[in-house]
């Protein structure tokens, strides 16, 4: 009996050091995305709705080098592969990268500026050299979404009632509202907003401005005020401009110039030379 038990026992001291030699030898197994998902099913789906390069040329392992326990601290730091830019030496990724798996999807809290100045230096200084009460504002006062551009509306009543929001960005730039511009092409609708005398004058006036649109003479810029001559050159004979050098003498009313008022140079002129007359 006492030499079958030893027999059993060398078998069995046998066995299982050919067991761990074995288990030594085994290649270790690769893992791939695909096991990942097994258990973790929600980050590749938030990488494939907003996962930007994360979901075109990064992998989870690329990332997650290895799993607990063979590795203590499976979440990689973001500086590992994102270094190269100003927007990169910023500490705190996760206070708008709120999710990492989902990088393009950023959001702010209401008094976020200072993060905003590594990419968008130009909105900044237009704010700050055309002073507005958007200066005083937090960048996430407006945008509490990176890359949502809000409606003006939503803050700014519309000038008239048939104005729209996307009417306000025609002659207002959002980072310096009081620098009014606008191209060769704006609707004179626009301007009636805020100048409903000239608008009227125009209506009905039968001179040749009242089929112009506003921008023809006022160009570019607001209350750029044009020269006659750029378009008119010298329209009347010399004897009559060295006595009223301006046009302004006898076309005194700008948006209706067939109509001259008793304020007018000329009027007043000819008004008092018919008084003299015997």
């Amino acid at each position: 009996m006492r030499t079958a038990a030893r027999i059993l026992a060398a078998l069995s001291l046998a066995v299982s050091f050919a067991a761990g030699a074995w288990a030594a030898d085994a290649p270790a197994t690769t893992l791939v995305n695909l096991d990942c998902v097994k258990c973790h099913a929600k980050p590749p789906a938030d990488i494939a709705a907003a996962g930007g390069a994360h979901k075109t040329s990064v992998s989870c392992l690329d990332c997650h080098v290895g799993h607990p326990p063979a590795v203590k601290k499976p979440i990689p730091k973001c500086s590992m592969c994102h270094s190269d830019k100003p927007h990169y030496k910023l500490a705190g990724c996760l206070s708008c990268h709120k999710n990492p798996h989902k990088p393009k999807d950023i959001s702010f809290g209401r008094n976020v500026t200072d993060p905003c100045l590594s990419c968008h230096s130009g909105q900044i200084k237009q704010l700050r050299e055309n002073k507005s009460k958007h200066t005083a504002l937090n960048c996430s006062f407006c945008h509490d979404v990176h890359g949502k551009i809000p409606l003006c509306t939503q803050c700014h009543k519309p000038h008239s009632s048939d104005m729209t929001a996307a009417d306000c960005k025609s002659c207002h730039k959002a980072h310096m509202p009081k620098v009014v511009t606008y191209g060769s092409s704006l609707a004179n609708k626009n301007c009636a907003a805020c100048h409903k005398n000239a608008m009227s004058f125009l209506a009905a006036s039968k001179a040749k401005h009242g089929k112009l649109l506003c921008v023809t003479c006022h160009q570019n810029k607001h209350k750029m005020l044009p020269k006659c001559q750029d378009c008119h050159g010298t329209p009347h004979p010399a004897g009559i401009l060295t006595k009223f050098p301006k046009c302004q003498d006898c076309h005194n009313i700008a948006h209706d110039l067939n109509n001259w008022t008793n304020k007018a140079p000329a009027v007043k002129a000819k008004k008092a030379a018919a008084k003299k007359r015997p």
